[in-house]
């Protein structure tokens, strides 16, 4: 504190230097930060995959499997047993195929509640069989999991894969050299379904009380190591895409991925990321080019915190998983397509490999970013970027810190700073209380019946958006807006805050954290308490733009557009706000069943933090003000 509070502290030459140019740095580490950013996907910075983890062994063993017969028998069984159960999961025949092939079945029930009226309920079923190690004490697990979809799903067909993991459960239980038990999963309602197996899997609850009811499990087998989940969409496969997005922007080791890339390669189907494949040329600008949209194509799914498949809740449980997603046609040109018994060769070399393993995946990398299918960027080398942005926020914190200092030790009263400090600080928790009773609407909204009349948009969303326009008037009873030293200070604590919320969000999701930091680090930069109308005014356009409300209608509008090109003018504008308001819902309802905390991390801590760089943009003064103000406290 003596630091802080001593006067002659904002005279040394180090301090003298950081108020001249502090401007000028904060400006040069942005840009160098952007310029990071934009450089790390030429190839030059970053490197090629590799295997870390030798037990793996990948590739080097050769391939048994010929059950492709049984799988194309498997299949034509099933899309008839399909047409007895047209809206659910034909469960008497799965259970009944998987004890013919020797396996221990189980059906597991499972019931979702509405976070919104807690009376509507869902109900689903799981199917899973267990091939027990013969050569080990089922001490660890692998999974092989697929989504059922029914005929009436919007979602592309899965028959395909539950064929060829059937026929690949009857190969495996013939052979001895398992060391680790194999779990294969059916699950219903898409990644619903995922979810309440893992809980009642490991008896814990991700999301809020009373809303996914995991029910409970007959049988269990080791701890889980790795999982694949299938989703294949024809019995001949021309493209196989890996997917490795995540809850909360989690990423599986990237030897797994580098596994099951190996075995695609090995089998001659044509591999992608991000429906792209390897690209080659001699044009260096071309395939910075090409890299770098292949990397934000990912940076934008992982942002969002929503898994791109169901392997991304295995990730919370310390599962290494990614899923297979097999596509008839190809974008490759001449690629030949594959039928069921090369699918099944890459599913015996990605379990033959994994269940080499002596330990679980620990070495490689949990933290990085593709830009293509054979190349990487560690965590060493993107995170240089988001700090160079983020650390304008502290440089410019400590330097209006000194320059206060500098002007209180020119002999302006000091006696009744403890007075301002408190009001501020009462205002700063002010308004993070604010941000916990929004992020709590939705919660509010399901503990009342008679709402449950309204469809979820009106009775969650307009409650929701009331409660955030009404927040933008919260300056106007701010009494401290009248004092410079006051709004100082909150400006202080407002850079802090964001610029420690930034490190620790890109230290968990880069993708999210060094976007926000994009948007809003300039922007916080240019907010200062000033006397000047045309000043403020700027101000409070400027971060009302940035408002997370304002930002996620423009990325909504700007999607829609290039969606729906054709469409008139106030179409998409109708839509774009009918997907905004969907994408709301969708978060919201992640969280309580998920625990995708996006919603939570906007609600609690962003729309928090800029009410305090909002307050500070309508600060009220005159030149004078502050001493007159302290010397009439100091009487009273």
């Amino acid at each position: 504190m003596g630091l802080l509070t001593d006067p002659s502290t904002g005279q040394g030459k180090f301090v003298k230097i950081l108020l001249k140019y502090y401007v000028h740095a904060c400006i040069l580490l942005y840009v160098s930060g952007v310029l990071w950013f934009l450089a790390i996907a030429y190839p030059n910075m970053n490197a090629n995959t590799y295997f870390s983890e030798n037990a793996l062994l990948p590739g080097l063993v050769k391939s048994q499997f010929r059950e492709d017969r049984e799988a194309s028998r498997y299949h034509e069984e099933f899309l008839d047993e399909m047409k007895k159960y047209p809206d659910s999961i034909p469960y008497p025949w799965l259970l009944a195929k998987f004890k013919q092939i020797g396996l221990d079945a189980y059906m597991h029930n499972f019931t979702l509640a509405s976070p919104f009226n807690r009376k509507d309920k869902f109900s689903g079923k799981n199917v899973y069989g267990i091939l027990r190690a013969p050569r080990g004490s089922s001490a660890e697990a692998l999974v092989l999991s697929t989504p059922f979809r029914p005929s009436s799903s919007p979602h592309p067909p899965t028959e395909p894969s539950i064929a060829i993991m059937l026929a690949f459960a009857k190969y495996a239980n013939k052979e001895k050299y398992w060391a680790k038990d194999i779990i294969f999963l059916i699950t219903e309602h898409e990644q619903v379904g995922v979810q309440a197996w893992l809980e009642a899997y490991y008896g814990v609850t991700c999301g809020s009380e009373n809303i996914l009811d995991h029910g409970d499990l007959k049988g269990r087998g080791g701890a889980i190591q790795a999982a694949i989940n299938l989703e294949l969409h024809s019995e001949r496969i021309g493209q196989m895409d890996i997917k490795i997005e995540g809850l909360n922007g989690q990423l599986p080791n990237l030897d797994l991925f580098n596994l099951a890339s190996k075995m695609c390669s090995k089998e001659g189907v044509y591999q992608t990321f991000k429906n792209r494949g390897h690209f080659y040329t001699r044009k260096p600008l071309l395939e910075w080019w090409n890299y770098f949209k292949n990397m934000l194509t990912m940076m934008a799914t992982q942002a969002t915190g929503i898994p791109n498949g169901n392997h991304g809740l295995f990730h919370r449980f310390g599962i290494q998983a990614l899923t297979l997603e097999g596509f008839e046609q190809s974008k490759a040109t001449g690629s030949s397509r594959i039928w069921f018994v090369g699918i099944g060769r890459i599913i015996e070399g990605v379990f033959r490999s994994l269940n080499n393993l002596l330990e679980r995946f620990h070495q490689s990398f949990f933290f990085y970013l593709l830009p293509s299918s054979d190349r990487y960027i560690s965590i060493s080398i993107y995170i240089p970027s988001v700090c160079l942005m983020v650390g304008t926020m502290f440089i410019k914190a400590c330097a209006r810190w000194f320059k206060m200092i500098e002007t209180n030790s020119e002999g302006k009263n000091l006696e009744t700073s403890a007075i301002r400090v408190d009001k501020i600080i009462i205002t700063f928790l002010t308004t993070h209380f604010f941000g916990v009773l929004i992020s709590n609407v939705p919660q509010f909204v399901a503990q009342y019946p008679t709402l449950s009349q309204y469809e979820t948009n009106i009775k969650v969303f307009y409650p929701l958006l009331a409660s955030v326009v009404l927040l933008t008037v919260l300056p106007l009873f701010v009494s401290i807006r009248h004092c410079k030293k006051s709004m100082e200070l909150l400006n202080i604590l407002a850079m802090l805050e964001l610029g420690t919320t930034l490190i620790c969000i890109s230290m968990n999701n880069f993708s999210l954290g060094l976007f926000c930091g994009i948007i809003s680090v300039p922007a916080a930069l240019v907010i200062n308490p000033s006397n000047c109308r045309v000043c403020s005014y700027f101000q409070r356009f400027l971060w009302f733009l940035i408002h997370p409300l304002n930002i996620l209608v423009c990325i909504v509008m700007i999607n829609t557009y290039y969606l729906f090109p054709e469409e008139n003018l106030d179409v998409i504008l109708f839509r774009g706000w009918d997907a905004t308001m969907q994408s709301i819902i969708f978060s919201i309802v992640d969280s309580m069943i998920y625990g995708n905390w996006l919603y939570g991390v906007i609600t609690n801590i962003f729309i928090p933090n800029w009410l305090c760089f909002w307050i500070v943009s309508f600060s009220v003064f005159k030149e004078g003000e502050t001493i007159k103000d302290s010397d009439k406290e100091k009487k009273e």
